[in-house]
C-alpha cells in the first residue's frame, strides 16, 4: 500500500469515525415507579416521554443524534431511587434525566444529579421544596404544578367558592402527603380556618374508618386530601360506608385511574387541580391524545396529567440541548434557564418557562380544576 493510499484510507476511517460519533445517541434517563400503587403515574409519564422521543427522532433527533431513553423503575422507594440515580449517572452516563413521580424519591435522589452537574426535569413530583433543594447552580427543573399552587387552589375551592368553614385534612404519611399538608395548613391559616381534624394514614391502608369518624364527629363539611389513588379510593368508599356524604377536594392524584376505578360512584364529584385533562381542546392536545391511544391501545390514560407533563419535559429538554449546541450539563442548564424560542407543548406553549431563580415551568394560570364524573375527569363547572 502506497503512502498516498494509506493516507486516503486513514482519512476515510477518520471520516467514518466522526460520522459514527456524530450519530451516537444522546442518553436520557427516565425514572419513575412502573410497578405498585404509583404505577399509573409512572407508566403514563414514561409513555408520554416515549411519544415525545419518537417524534423527535422521526424528525432527525437533536444535533443530528437520536435520543435514547434509559428506563429504570424506582418502585416509589427512596432507597431504590438513589440506586437508580447512581446507576444512570455512573454506568449509563446519561446527559439528563426526566421523571420522578414521588416527592420523597425526588428529594433523596436528585442530589446525585446536582453533584454530577446533570440536569433533571421533574415532570410529576410536586413537593414545593423540590426545585428549591439547592441554592446555587441549581440543576433541578420541573414541569408539574407545585404543591404551593395546588394547596392554594384546594383552599380557594373549598373556602372561597364553596363557602365551607369546617374542613378536615386527610394526608398520607409520605413526604408528599405531609409536605402537601403543611402547604395546605398555611393557606388555610391565611384564611383564618383551623381544620376540625388533621388525620394521617399509611400507604396500603385499607380502612380509613378511624380518621373519617374523627372528621365526621368534628363537623367537617368537606374532606381535603393529599395522597395517591388507591388510598384516596379507600377514603371515598369509607365515607359511603359511614353514610357520610360531603365533598372531597384534594391534590391532583384524585384524577388517577386507580382512584376513579376503585371508588366507582363514590368518587363522583371529587375535585382536584389539573394541568391537563384528556380533552382535545387544541390541535396539539388532540394529536397527543390520539397518538397515545393508538400507541398504547388504550382509551382513558391512567394518569393524563403525568403523560402530558412527561411529554412536555422532553420537548423542553430537547430545545435546551439544541440551543446549547451541546449535551454538556452546565450548558444545557444555562439554556433551560434562558430558552430563546417558544416550545409548543400539550399543557401549554412555553415562553421562557424557567429563569436562573425560578425552575418551575407551571404557573397558576396554567392550572384548572378537574372533577371526576362517571369514570372520567372533566373540567369542573
Amino acid at each position: 500500500m502506497t503512502y498516498k493510499t494509506q493516507a486516503l484510507v486513514a482519512a476515510a476511517l477518520l471520516s467514518l469515525s466522526f460520522a459514527s460519533h456524530a450519530a451516537d445517541p444522546i442518553k436520557i434517563g427516565v425514572s419513575g415507579p412502573f410497578t405498585g400503587g404509583s404505577a399509573p403515574m409512572g407508566v403514563s409519564m414514561r409513555d408520554g416521554v416515549k411519544l415525545a422521543v419518537a417524534e423527535i427522532n422521526a424528525a432527525g433527533g437533536v444535533l443530528g443524534r437520536p435520543l435514547q431513553l434509559i428506563e429504570r423503575d424506582d418502585e416509589a422507594k427512596n432507597e431504590r431511587g438513589v440506586q437508580v440515580a447512581q446507576e444512570l449517572i455512573n454506568k449509563e452516563k446519561v446527559v439528563a434525566t426526566v421523571g420522578f413521580i414521588n416527592t420523597g424519591v425526588a428529594l433523596a435522589s436528585q442530589r446525585f444529579y446536582q453533584e454530577a452537574k446533570i440536569p433533571v426535569i421533574n415532570n410529576v413530583a410536586t413537593g414545593t421544596v423540590i426545585t428549591k433543594q439547592f441554592d446555587k447552580d441549581n440543576y433541578i427543573f420541573r414541569t408539574s404544578a407545585s404543591d404551593s399552587i395546588q394547596a392554594r387552589m384546594i383552599a380557594d375551592q373549598a373556602i372561597d367558592k364553596q363557602k365551607f368553614t369546617k374542613v378536615a385534612i386527610l394526608a398520607d404519611s409520605t413526604n408528599y402527603g405531609q409536605l402537601g399538608r403543611e402547604d395546605l395548613e398555611k393557606v388555610l391559616a391565611e384564611k383564618k380556618i383551623t381544620p376540625v381534624a388533621i388525620e394521617k394514614y399509611n400507604i396500603k391502608d385499607v380502612d380509613m374508618t378511624a380518621q373519617l369518624l374523627k372528621s365526621k364527629q368534628g363537623g367537617a363539611q368537606v374532606v381535603l386530601t393529599y395522597g395517591i389513588g388507591p388510598e384516596l379510593a379507600q377514603i371515598a368508599n369509607g365515607m359511603e360506608k359511614l353514610n357520610w356524604r360531603v365533598p372531597i377536594i384534594g391534590s391532583w392524584p384524585l384524577s388517577m385511574g386507580n382512584f376513579i376505578d376503585n371508588s366507582g360512584k363514590n368518587g363522583n364529584g371529587a375535585r382536584m387541580p389539573q394541568t391537563f385533562i384528556q380533552d382535545g381542546t387544541t390541535p396539539k392536545r388532540k394529536a397527543f391524545i390520539e397518538a397515545y391511544q393508538k400507541a398504547y391501545k388504550i382509551d382513558r390514560m391512567p394518569s393524563a396529567v403525568s403523560a402530558a407533563q412527561g411529554y412536555d419535559s422532553v420537548l423542553l429538554l430537547a430545545a435546551a440541548i439544541k440551543q446549547a449546541g451541546s449535551t454538556d450539563g452546565e450548558k444545557v442548564r444555562l439554556a433551560l434557564e434562558n430558552l430563546n424560542s417558544k416550545v409548543e407543548g400539550v399543557v401549554t406553549t412555553y415562553d421562557k418557562p424557567f429563569s436562573p431563580t425560578d425552575h418551575d415551568a407551571i404557573k397558576r394560570n396554567m392550572v384548572v380544576m378537574g372533577e371526576v364524573k362517571n369514570g372520567r375527569v372533566v373540567l369542573a363547572q
